[in-house]
């Protein structure tokens, strides 16, 4: 029998995805992959996998899964978002693994963040497409029939039996990051605005627009008015440019992107701060620093220090986490109905 988790509910737009399809580009492919690829490989640590395994990635409202293998290790990470176990609907909150049994019903409570992360340990077994597992939606490729997941869909998982360890941890929770401005480098056309527009894109403040996905977000607030025209031939475009057509409205490009462009680019997110701006939701607010291409390279280093940090600092838990799974499943699958065994 294969081993897999029934999607009884899917959620708004639950997807498989890595870190992302590299090197196609070229020939119009985005790299898709995780809006929050700190969270995905914070998840992957805390069930033992390596940090490219492929998990689900649950934007704004969570799926409903039933296990069906003999066992299998989870994990959560997202802001304020919670696993919820069983009928009794028992909490597991986010930064932490738990193992559950045939049968058990996993239900995904999204929290403060516009994403997060569902790790299995082994991962999820979908085919690699041009050398990633993520799903992009727009072409249909990757991850479960190059779509999101539905109702009655059966998820496949790499292994059928969780290995025999403790639990991981982390030692604190991660904090909300709501308020932090988000750093980007200028460019690369910058010279195509004009000095208030530049100065007015860092100091106003912008709200995500409801039209936002994983290709990107419109964000309201001051037009940014262009120096001559809004038309420059069509060049590449990298996860986190800032473009500005003829409505003066910025678009800020996420994973599923478009791999070139026609419109100005008055900046560009660095990378360290891309899992930041995958986190914030529709209606949230924005702001923007400007650093230099230099000090984006440090803040890079420094991100990927602190995840490494993070995963090194990961703890045994002595005890099952928050509830005792054995018992649930055992003598109390029915509301208010009780085995009686102490």
């Amino acid at each position: 029998m294969n081993a897999g988790l029934k999607v009884l509910a899917p959620g708004l737009h639950t997807t498989v995805q890595d870190l992302g399809r590299l090197g196609y580009q070229a020939i119009g492919v985005p790299v898709s992959g995780a809006l929050d690829g700190f969270s995905l490989q914070l998840a992957n640590a805390l069930v033992g996998n390596s940090p490219r395994t492929p998990a689900l990635e649950v934007l704004m409202s969570g799926p409903t899964f039933e296990v069906a293998a003999d066992t299998v290790r989870v994990a959560l990470a997202g802001v304020g978002a919670n696993l919820a176990i069983g009928a009794e609907k028992a909490r597991i909150g986010p930064g932490q693994s738990v193992t559950l049994p045939r049968g058990a019903v996993i239900e995904v409570v999204a929290g403060q963040s516009a994403s997060g992360y569902l790790a299995v340990e082994g991962g999820i077994a979908v085919p690699r497409v041009l050398g990633s597992t993520s799903t992009y939606v727009r072409a249909a490729i990757g991850g479960l029939d190059g779509r999101a997941l539905r109702r009655g869909d059966f998820v496949p998982l790499a292994i059928a039996h969780a290995s025999e360890r403790a639990e991981l941890r982390l030692p604190l929770p991660l904090m909300p990051t709501g308020d932090q401005p988000i750093r980007v480098v200028l460019g690369p056309q910058q010279e195509y605005f004009t000095e208030e527009a530049v100065a007015a894109f860092l100091l106003a403040e912008f709200r995500i627009s409801q039209s936002a996905d994983r290709m990107g977000m419109r964000l309201d607030g001051p037009s940014l008015q262009h120096r001559g025209g809004w038309d420059i031939v069509s060049d590449a475009i990298t996860t986190g440019a800032i473009q500005v057509p003829g409505s003066g409205q910025p678009i800020l490009l996420l994973a599923d992107h478009q791999t070139t462009g026609g419109y100005p680019k008055i900046a560009t997110v660095i990378s360290a701060d891309l899992p930041v701006v995958g986190r914030r939701r529709p209606g949230d607010r924005l702001r923007f620093a400007a650093v230099t291409v230099e000090v984006a390279e440090e803040l890079c280093r420094a991100a990927e220090y602190h995840l490494a940090e993070l995963a090194a600092k990961l703890e045994p838990i002595s005890d099952h986490p928050a509830i005792d799974l054995g018992s649930l499943y055992d003598g109390n699958l029915i509301s208010g109905v009780v085995s009686g065994v102490e």
